[in-house]
């Protein structure tokens, strides 16, 4: 019932398989039994019937020893049940086969109730796009569109490849990507993911991202991802069952042979008692409760709109201590707008001083430099940009009409010598300079998520410490840092900051104290990466910040980073509780039956039973 069982999967019908493997075996065993029947025709029928109920676990086991992989549970069951039938036990052999199918088939129940929210993940994969050629409208694959295409979404349609919205409006279920079941408005200039269905309007979408860059690929990719990832409890479990096989199949050939040789005992007595010996000792509850626990994790989370990309993160989240938030994009919603305008003097007007700062950040990314373009009004004439650079954490640097123009914190007016009499602004300030002089500066506002508040308080409440990690200048950082009533805030950081300030903090950690970095541009991947586990937002989250992160909030609702945190919990704790129930159970019902307290039949149940309740035992982390 473990995973080398699942290798040999009938491809019937799961009620087929049920009647061949479980219900025609049952009915030739009692029909043997309960009725006269000539003494090598009964033997015939049971052997039919072992084989029936027996035999894709005999044909793993086979296998498996072609391949040098003796020892596993098939080749425990098949040594127990031969031995049954050497013995001329026939019922036994075929009960122990048929209770195996049926803890077979509630397992496989159980995994696929584990699968079921993952599963929903691959069904947003779209099957075509509506594709706008010239007047036509054509069906595509997705992989076949390309960026700057244009494609319709009606109502009930998957949205096919992320894009900007040129036309129409709609509300869009965004579910499967999110697990939130309240559907989001999009209208004209609004990102739309892919993915996402419409449940009602229309949509004309330019396409920003090839799919092999979408966010569904990249949610797919996550999710074969998470199920290669496996976590140290995993690893003990492969590398328990590796040793402990071979250990209890030399105990059962002991037990056989020893009493008889040295007490002259019955040798069908302790041959009898090897075998139920080697039948309870199969470690089909281990090996299979821990893997799916972890599953189940995964898929608990992917319900709510969380992508884990492994359950060795699962294990970290559990005993995460402190949580790092970036601000900008994180915290707050990283859509700037343009508060004020201030010039130095009447040398330089509001306007000369919004078009100049714009020039230069139309060649940047950062999100201060796209708010500002998205304020900015009317249509901006470009001029020619020459020797532009970009320092990092500062701003940037670049010539326009043969003038050396500056534009950034006040960090990079200083490293060019020029100083300004002014106080920084509490608000996300951006200077400019030209020529070496200082000519003025715009003020730029953000606002806080609507759920950061609530997602600190409850990290609080668990008695997590939080922190605030931000390049921005200090009197904006500590407004937002009141707001939330952070303590822990440290400003003017630079990417190299942010790594070394995240070292300090985990050296202060013990191994059962992790830190989390929660962040969502391309400047944070290198804290991500450092952190004991990265957080990364899906939706304004940058796809470098993405693919570098081990967690993905995917509707940047920071109070689901406390949620993740329980899952993993509740996940490690039920691990841990199969772990020394099926461990214990073993121990007991191995002992007895050594001591010949046990029959064949009771051993299959005790084996099955212990299995079934650690299955579902599992399925609570769903619930």
């Amino acid at each position: 019932m473990c995973q080398h069982c699942h290798e040999n999967h009938e491809e019937k019908r799961p009620i087929e398989r049920i009647f061949l493997k479980i219900v025609l075996p049952v009915l030739i065993l009692f029909s043997v039994m309960f009725f006269n029947i000539p003494h090598h025709i009964a033997t015939a029928l049971y052997i039919c019937a072992y084989l029936l109920a027996g035999y894709s676990v005999l044909l793993t086991a086979f296998k498996n020893i072609l391949k040098g992989d003796f020892f596993d549970e098939n080749f425990l069951m098949s040594v127990a049940t031969l031995g049954a039938i050497l013995i001329k036990e026939y019922p036994e052999a075929v009960m122990v086969m048929v209770l195996y199918g049926i803890g077979e088939t509630l397992q496989d129940r159980a995994v696929d109730k584990s699968k079921n929210s993952i599963s929903k993940l691959i069904d947003i994969k779209p099957k075509y796009a509506n594709v706008c050629i010239g007047d036509e409208i054509q069906k595509k694959d997705p992989n076949e569109v390309k960026i700057g295409d244009i494609v319709i979404v009606k109502t009930g349609e998957k949205i096919p490849l992320d894009g900007v919205i040129e036309e129409g409006e709609a509300n869009v279920d965004t579910s499967a990507l999110t697990g939130e079941s309240l559907p989001l408005f999009l209208e004209k200039n609004k990102q739309a993911l892919n993915g996402c269905i419409v449940n009602s309007g229309y949509l004309k979408i330019r396409v920003t991202k090839l799919y092999s860059d979408s966010t569904v690929a990249k949610i797919l990719e996550l999710v074969e991802y998470a199920n290669k990832k496996k976590a140290n409890s995993e690893k003990f479990i492969t590398k328990f069952a590796k040793i402990y096989t071979p250990i209890v199949v030399v105990l059962a050939l002991i037990l056989a042979i020893l009493p008889p040789l040295i007490f002259g005992s019955d040798i069908n007595v302790w041959l009898n008692r090897a075998l139920i010996f080697l039948v309870i000792s199969c470690p089909c509850a281990l090996v299979l409760s821990v893997p799916l626990s972890f599953f189940a994790g995964i898929g608990a989370a992917a319900k709510q709109g969380i992508l884990i990309k492994g359950s060795k993160y699962i294990e970290i989240l559990a005993k995460i201590k402190n949580v790092i938030f970036d601000k900008t994009g994180t915290l707050t919603k990283g859509c700037f707008e343009i508060e004020k305008i201030v010039t130095k003097d009447n040398s330089i007007s509001k306007k000369e001083i919004l078009d100049t700062i714009s020039q230069i950040e139309s060649y940047s990314n950062h999100p201060l430099a796209l708010s500002i373009l998205k304020s900015y009004d009317g249509v901006l004439e470009k001029k020619e940009v020459k020797n532009l650079v970009e320092i990092s954490g500062k701003g940037l640097k670049a010539t326009i009409d043969n003038q050396e123009v500056l534009v950034g914190n006040v960090e990079l007016l200083k490293m060019n010598n020029i100083n300004i009499s002014i106080s920084p602004e509490e608000k996300t300030t951006v200077f400019l300079a030209i020529n070496g002089k200082y000519k003025g500066y715009i003020v730029l506002s953000d606002s806080l998520k609507d759920y950061s508040k609530i997602g600190i308080d409850r990290l609080k409440k668990m008695n997590i410490n939080t922190f605030i990690l931000s390049g921005d200048n200090k009197k904006a950082v500590e407004k937002i840092a009141d707001e939330l009533g952070v303590n822990n805030y440290f400003s003017k950081l630079l990417p190299q900051d942010k790594v070394e300030k995240i070292e300090e903090i985990i050296k202060t950690e013990n191994k059962n104290q992790k830190t989390a970095f929660v962040g969502d541009g391309i400047n944070d991947a290198p804290v991500l990466k450092r952190a004991d586990v990265g957080i990364s937002m899906g939706v304004l989250g940058s796809d470098i910040a993405i693919e570098a992160s081990d967690v993905v909030i995917m509707d940047d609702n920071l109070a689901k980073i406390s949620k993740a945190i329980d899952i993993s919990k509740k996940t490690l704790s039920i691990v841990k509780q199969n772990i020394i129930f099926a461990i214990f159970v073993k121990i007991l019902f191995l002992v007895l039956s050594m001591l010949g307290m046990m029959t064949m039949w009771f051993a299959v149940f005790a084996d099955v039973g212990v299995t079934f309740l650690a299955v579902l035992n599992c399925l609570r982390i769903i619930r």
